[in-house]
């Protein structure tokens, strides 16, 4: 069966079961006696273990069936869970991830497994690793007389007798299952499947209906006709989990006919003529159908190149709803009216379903990193919990693809040079275990990410020195910076606070990516810290990269817009409403002060000689901060396409792109959290 057309689906679902594997182990080393997450493990390793048979992965399939028999032992008691097997059965997570890697990346998945799978097999039976492994019991015999298969026709010994005469081997194989198998069909469904890559069952006892319908004890036996070695056959059949013991004998024809040579065989019927392989194939399709019936639900795998694509042509479909709009309201035409309005009602509908599709829980990137962190906690002897809040914040599928690597810089600087070693925190007064946290949340049109820690922090004055002595700023310009723009400092390319540089990281190492790649993404790194107490890396990230609703202003005719999601309300104010406070023009909003921002100062757009008696005002918030951003005038609501600035105009302040209206004019989109910020 070609199989190619499944490898992405294959990749995908065998990621995420990984992942499952990670996060379920790590419980499992803080609770080893939960029911629950072993049941998770065993079913995770399970279905791996067969997605990868089925693909001729027979090496990652090798390990996930080792993996599954251990679980299998621990969920029946028969071996308690150490907390010294959480290493290798880490490792041994690693080991299938990496071979995921390689078929990802165009290999074969290929990798010897033969070590770590004996130490799993050690687990399983219950015996320290330094104690040799036990194989399943296999007998190989000599050619004996049958004693399970009396009943074979002419039919099925012609071919017995064909097949020795071609140079095949007969063999009667008995395989009998653990007393505590739960699902005896599937596994017997699973052998069969190992023996038909191996050659031609020719004969089961009991029938293949009984075996489908689980109608016998234990053991089953089938004849089946190979070119394969006894060993080879083993090694295939040892595969499936919940099995006891293989037995492999020569099977005699001659033997048979000597035994039953008095008996008058039946003529062979059409029915009879088919046989097992007709059974077995009907089998496969019951199952394939309960498969089907079960997974027929509501869910199916989209590339996401096919999504960016949908989402483009939907950009051009709202820019020319846009003019359409603007057509409308220059004609004034009652039934384009109308039809304009009911297509953006539609198209909104439209747009939230692609945007949602498009949306993925960032838990997909923060799910591999408890078990990243618990690595190098241990490398560096050092003792740190992680916790992660707003795992289940959606961040757009692209922005998604991009963020892991800038964390993992964040969280290994956090290990290595943030939270201390157990010795120094107790003499610092801090508890033994330091903490990190890696919190995600939604604030307007963006969404944060924070890594804080509560380690040693950044010294400030080291920074400072450090940035002078490489030539980063002189000491007069340093006179005049904030502390903000102090720690931002730890951001430019080569720059580090560390003493010694290791291979995990310093304060600075790689953190110059970090804020390209951030930045790329149109979003923003910032740093605060408090020395001895512990430091805060705050990624501001967009929502989505594409559509936004927005309320549209004027400055001096010029055409602005302002995210929906940022903006609290919007007023119209006198003079007398505006007060000042530390020598800044200030108002009050239901109690509270909030500065008043002069958005044509921050643009440089030319100031009107007398300005109004009233101003219009535009709250917008980031958090629990609040602002009031002073505009001319408001136009109104309108969706908007978020257009990239280009390279050359990414780093302009407050603005974070433009967008093409209507009427063929561009607006720049203002970015209110930086205003705030």
């Amino acid at each position: 069966m070609d199989t190619t057309q499944y490898l992405d689906v294959f990749i995908d679902e065998s990621n995420e079961h990984i992942e499952v594997l990670y996060k379920k182990l790590l419980e499992l080393e803080k609770d080893p006696n939960e029911k629950a997450i072993i049941e998770e493990i065993f079913r995770a390793a399970h279905t791996l273990k067969g997605m990868s048979a089925t693909m001729g992965y027979n090496d990652l399939a090798t390990l996930t069936h080792t993996l599954e028999n251990a679980f299998d032992a621990i969920r029946y008691d028969r071996v308690q869970v150490q907390s010294d097997m959480i290493d290798l059965l880490v490792d041994t997570v690693d080991h299938l991830n990496t071979m995921v890697e390689d078929i990802a990346s165009g290999g074969t998945g290929s990798l010897n497994v033969k070590e770590i799978a004996s130490k799993l097999e050690m687990i399983e039976k219950g015996t320290p690793i330094s104690e040799p492994n036990k194989e399943i019991k296999l007998e190989v015999e000599s050619p004996t007389i049958s004693n399970v298969f009396t009943n074979l026709d002419a039919f099925e010994l012609s071919i017995l007798n064909e097949s020795k005469e071609r140079g095949f081997q007969n063999y009667e194989i008995t395989v009998q299952l653990r007393e505590d198998c739960l699902l005896k069909g599937a596994r017997v469904f699973m052998v069969f499947e190992v023996l038909e890559q191996l050659g031609e069952v020719i004969k089961s006892e009991p029938s293949v209906n009984d075996l489908e319908e689980e109608n016998f004890d234990d053991t089953f036996s089938v004849i089946l006709v190979s070119n394969q070695d006894t060993e080879e056959i083993a090694k295939k059949i040892k595969k499936v989990s919940e099995i006891e013991e293989v037995s492999i004998s020569d099977f005699s024809v001659s033997n048979y006919r000597e035994t039953n040579e008095s008996e008058v065989l039946p003529a062979p019927t059409e029915e009879e003529n088919t046989s097992v392989t007709e059974n077995k194939v009907e089998k496969k399709d019951k199952e394939q159908e309960t498969k089907k019936a079960s997974h027929n639900n509501k869910t199916i795998r989209v590339n996401i190149d096919k999504l960016d694509v949908l989402m483009n042509l939907f950009e051009e479909l709202i820019i020319d709803r846009g003019r359409l709009e603007q057509i409308s309201v220059d004609l004034q035409n009652a039934d384009l009216k109308e039809t304009v309005e009911r297509m953006a009602r539609i198209s909104s509908d439209l747009q939230n379903i692609i945007l949602t599709m498009r949306m993925v829980p960032i838990d997909t990137v923060f799910s591999r990193f408890p078990r990243m962190v618990r690595k190098l906690a241990r490398d560096l002897n050092k003792q740190i919990d992680i916790e992660i809040i707003g795992a289940d914040t959606e961040l757009d599928r692209t922005v998604i693809d991009e963020i892991g690597d800038p964390i993992v810089h964040l969280l290994r600087n956090a290990i290595d040079h943030g939270v201390e070693s157990p010795e120094e925190r107790i003499r610092k007064g801090k508890p033994e275990k330091g903490t990190i946290e890696l919190k995600a949340y939604h604030s307007g049109n963006h969404v944060f990410i924070e890594i804080s820690d509560d380690g040693a922090g950044i010294n400030k004055d080291k920074v400072l020195q450090k940035a002078i002595n490489n030539g980063i700023l002189t000491e007069s310009a340093a006179e005049g910076l904030s502390e903000q723009q102090i720690y931002e400092l730890i951001l430019e390319s080569g720059f580090s606070t560390a003493d010694k540089i290791s291979d995990i990281s310093g304060r600075g190492v790689g953190l110059d990516v970090v804020k390209n790649t951030i930045e790329s993404l149109g979003g923003r790194i910032s740093i605060d810290s408090e020395y001895n107490k512990g430091s805060v890396f705050s990624i501001q990230l967009p929502l989505t990269l594409t559509i936004i609703s927005a309320l549209l202003v004027e400055l001096n005719k010029e055409k602005y817009a302002i995210p929906l999601s940022s903006i609290i309300e919007t007023a119209i104010i006198s003079k007398e409403q505006i007060l000042s406070a530390h020598h800044k023009k200030v108002i009050d909003f239901r109690g509270k002060v909030v500065p008043l921002v002069d958005l044509k100062g921050i643009f440089g757009v030319e100031q009107e000689a007398a300005p109004d008696e009233y101003t219009s005002i535009v709250f917008v918030k980031k958090g629990e901060k609040i602002a009031a951003l002073v505009v001319d005038s408001f136009i109104g609501q309108q969706e908007i396409v978020l257009k990239s600035l280009g390279s050359l105009l990414s780093n302009t302040f407050a603005i974070s792109g433009a967008t093409i209206l209507g009427d063929g004019e561009v607006a720049l989109i203002i970015d209110s959290n930086a205003i705030i910020k």
